[in-house]
């Protein structure tokens, strides 16, 4: 009989979320989500997967982010022909953003390609094709919160709602081998409580363990209250000042759709009819339809809203969608009040680098990072001060005025964390998973300090628990 939880991506690094469960010989899939980062890290994506894709029992999915995601269609090209469980929404928003992502990688590959000819390299196939996402989606299984199922044999599972993003889910899973049941609960991505859009992240009473993301596990967020006020002066000072282009790279699933909401809501106070707000990203703009339709999800004032303004929905008002690419161009010949956004939230790709190309050199204008941005990413470079930016092959100085508005993250920050693990009655080991070494390090720090009961350990690349002797946290490897 085994019964194990073993670590296999997402380790020591925020993205590449996967973990694999097994039960008496069958494996049962979290995520497989694509690995992000600089151009080492990006290449890891084509190792080869450390199981057996054929073998798998089920997938399940915790949210459509393509850290968390990404990797499904390569699995499937790999061998796996089985269902692919997640919330409903979130099969909705991965039908368009792993196709966006392959599109992306076949771009960058014939790009890389045609250097690597001019070298005499071998060229290089993408990671996986459009008709690839097209395979995969057909194995997606979409569920409700909050209701039960069985993936695989002596598997329970229970999808709750983690308030990240639209669909994303925690995951209570109970695991029966005949002769007892150990529960394990995966975050997936927590949201944070009292935030606009999204419904607060549930609660869970227990666990034999729990598999936590800690991605904001060395600090906090700026109030609610001081983030809008910090949003405010932003462009009060943008239009007495300098009244240049204001762009502000975003994640096109759930930052974009939140600051749509927040510039309906502020759109007087904030003095937005000066500006001309555009959404400039074609897949943000259907992850926007997505939302509308599945705004009985949302909370409550959002609701309300919908109800109350049905000529005048939140997230489509003061704002234009760009779609098309020559569009998108003509908004670089606009120098002065435009609010600008676009993906990538990384700034890794997308339309926000040719934006990024004719503004970061100007003085006038100012850039709004609101979300997390990975080690060797351009946005990183941007929130650690670098004085310039290699863009399409360009180098740009940084001239313009970077904000870094945490407060707007959508992962619960450490006291957050924090306060959803002190809600389990009984004090279950911990496995921390997607987070960076130092994040990592401290929300250890701080759990054992809460409490010293508990183990709290921080997984490795493959580490594997059995999971038959919990509550003691036991190596298998």
């Amino acid at each position: 009989m085994t019964m194990t939880l073993q670590c296999l991506g997402a380790t020591g690094e925020v993205t590449g979320s996967c973990h694999l469960v097994e039960l008496n010989g069958v494996q049962l899939l979290l995520d497989c989500g694509l690995i992000q980062g600089g151009k080492k890290d990006e290449l890891r994506n084509h190792e080869p997967f450390s199981f057996n894709p054929k073998t798998l029992g089920a997938v399940l999915l915790s949210h459509a982010h393509i850290d968390h995601s990404g990797r499904l269609p390569l699995l499937m090209k790999r061998g796996y022909d089985g269902p692919i469980y997640t919330h409903k929404a979130t099969a909705e928003l991965c039908a368009f953003m792993l196709r966006d992502a392959a599109s992306l990688q076949q771009r960058k590959v014939e790009r890389d390609n045609e250097k690597r000819e001019k070298d005499d390299l071998p060229v290089l196939e993408p990671l996986y094709t459009e008709a690839d996402v097209e395979a995969v989606m057909q194995h997606f299984v979409p569920l409700e919160y909050d209701v039960s199922f069985e993936p695989i044999p002596g598997v329970k599972v229970c999808y709750r709602d983690a308030g990240h993003i639209l669909g994303s889910a925690m995951l209570e899973l109970w695991l029966n081998d005949g002769k007892q049941q150990k529960k394990i609960v995966f975050s997936g991505d927590l949201g944070r409580a009292g935030m606009p859009l999204l419904q607060d992240p549930s609660l869970i009473d227990e666990a034999d363990l729990v598999l936590m993301e800690s991605t904001y596990g060395d600090r906090c967020h700026r109030s609610w209250e001081d983030t809008l006020e910090e949003l405010k002066a932003i462009f009060a000072k943008a239009i007495s000042e300098s009244h240049g282009n204001i762009l502000i790279p975003a994640f096109s699933v759930g930052r974009s759709q939140e600051l749509l909401y927040l510039f309906h809501l502020y759109a007087k106070e904030w003095d937005l009819g000066r500006w001309q707000i555009c959404l400039d990203s074609p897949m943000a703009i259907e992850a926007t339809k997505v939302y509308v339709r599945n705004y009985p999800l949302m909370d409550d004032d959002f609701r309300r809203l919908v109800q109350l303004q049905p000529g005048n929905h939140p997230l489509l008002s003061n704002v234009q969608f760009v779609q098309s690419t020559e569009e998108s161009m003509a908004l670089n010949e606009i120098h002065r009040g435009l609010i600008i956004i676009a993906g990538s939230g990384m700034c890794n790709g997308g339309r926000i680098r040719s934006h990024l190309a004719h503004n970061l050199f100007r003085p006038e204008c100012d850039i709004i990072i609101c979300g997390f941005q990975a080690l060797g990413t351009p946005g990183r470079l941007l929130v650690d001060g670098a004085t310039e930016l290699t863009v399409h092959g360009n180098t740009v100085p940084v001239n313009a005025l970077i904000h870094t508005v945490g407060g707007l993250s959508a992962h619960a920050d450490q006291q957050e964390l924090l306060g959803w693990y002190r809600h389990f009655k009984q004090t279950p080991p911990v496995i921390l998973v997607h987070g960076e070494p130092q994040a990592q390090e401290t929300f250890q720090q701080v759990l054992r300090q809460a409490d010293p009961s508990p183990q709290v350990v921080i997984a490795n690349m493959g580490d594997k628990v059995d999971l038959s002797a919990l509550p003691t946290l036991t190596w298998l490897s």
